[in-house]
């Protein structure tokens, strides 16, 4: 699926879609975990899932100074990401459940690309959003990897 989180000039409303990715996230990450049976993958991905409350922790902040909403929970694409890792569950385990939740990384690593291109994005502000891109690349890479290895 592609994304236009990150494109909006409105920063205000930028942060406010980005508030409302995180908690899909931190969602599908849950998910994941419930359903995991390997002990060293349920670790990593509560790690993964410690990465995101933090980028929600600074968007939040963030929303305070541009003045953007905060929404308290994700929105219908909750459904489709933490979907996929249920889904996944019934078909083949650790693998099939990672290789899921590798696909739901490359619309957040696109989201965060988006907001570090982004003209509209302070020159203040484009390092938490590198940040972002850079945990959610590392993110991916792993769930590549162990998913294969599964």
């Amino acid at each position: 699926m592609v994304t236009t989180i990150g494109t909006s000039s409105d920063m205000a409303k930028l942060v406010e879609n980005f508030i409302l990715l995180e908690h899909d996230a931190i969602a599908a990450y849950e998910t994941t975990i419930e359903r995991l049976e390997n002990a060293a993958h349920k670790a990593k991905v509560e790690e993964f899932r410690q990465d995101h409350l933090r980028h929600l922790s600074d968007l939040t902040a963030l929303a305070g100074r541009v003045g953007a909403k905060v929404p308290g929970e994700g929105d219908m694409k909750e459904l489709l990401t933490t979907g996929k890792i249920k889904l996944a569950d019934m078909v083949g385990g650790d693998g099939a459940i990672l290789k899921a939740m590798a696909t739901n990384e490359i619309d957040t690593i696109s989201a965060y690309q988006h907001a570090v291109d982004n003209a509209a994005v302070p020159a203040a502000d484009k390092d938490l959003f590198q940040r972002g891109l850079a945990d959610e690349r590392r993110h991916k890479d792993w769930m590549d990897q162990a998913a294969k290895a599964a």
